[in-house]
């Protein structure tokens, strides 16, 4: 990927996973943002400490995510084809409770 653009670098990327270069997401794949430094994405900025489950090709309707009273946020991301579905939690990383 040196020396390519973002662009450029995104496009592999998305052409490596149409072809099947690059597997789905495994399912079960998670990650967790639970500092008060860390930012959600360049965009939306900092949010509430919470973990994250991806999964390729996933309808967040599976897991409840935005229903009245559903504590589960998601969304697809397109260009990687993953639904990403974010639980927010009560505490950061250092005990203290989040508002």
């Amino acid at each position: 990927m040196a020396g390519r653009t973002k662009a450029q670098m995104m496009e592999a990327i998305r052409t490596a996973i149409d072809k099947k270069v690059l597997p789905p997401m495994e399912p079960g794949a998670m990650c967790y943002m639970l500092s008060k430094q860390g930012n959600l994405s360049s965009r939306d900025g900092h949010w509430h400490p919470h973990l994250m489950f991806f999964f390729s090709g996933t309808d967040p309707a599976a897991w409840g995510a935005g229903q009245p009273g559903s504590p589960i946020f998601a969304f697809h991301d397109t260009w990687e084809d993953l639904t990403i579905f974010l639980v927010p939690v009560r505490q950061w990383s250092d005990g203290t409770e989040d508002h």
